[in-house]
């Protein structure tokens, strides 16, 4: 997908601040973070929103998810953190490839 941000990022197109990349994911640090530790955990492989995910996406969506506690350890996030993915427009999705926002540390907004 030519034209998706992410995708230019996982490529190397647009820089980033890369803090981990294995052959399924990329994650890199929100370039407007909305907490002290705020990171995309994305897959490489383009997939538009969580609600186009289908049986064969069960590994990929399970490494995503396992990989979460280990990202949060590495960000020093010891005691707790926050995980959202917003699914299309309705849901807050500005970028049309699915992620998943980590998000700790200072400053962590809350729900009202």
């Amino acid at each position: 997908m030519t034209d998706c941000i992410f995708c230019k990022i996982i490529a190397g197109e647009i820089p980033s601040a890369k803090v981990f990349e294995d052959d399924l994911i990329f994650v890199f640090n929100d370039i407007n973070p909305k907490a002290a530790v705020h990171l995309l955990v994305i897959p490489k492989q383009h997939i538009a929103r969580l609600d186009h995910l289908d049986q064969s996406h069960q590994e990929l969506i399970a490494h995503m998810f396992l990989k979460l506690p280990e990202l949060a350890q590495s960000q020093s996030l010891k005691t707790g953190f926050r995980t959202i993915i917003n699914t299309g427009p309705g849901g807050g999705q500005e970028v049309d490839h699915l992620h998943i926002h980590l998000l700790g540390g200072k400053n962590l907004p809350g729900f009202h």
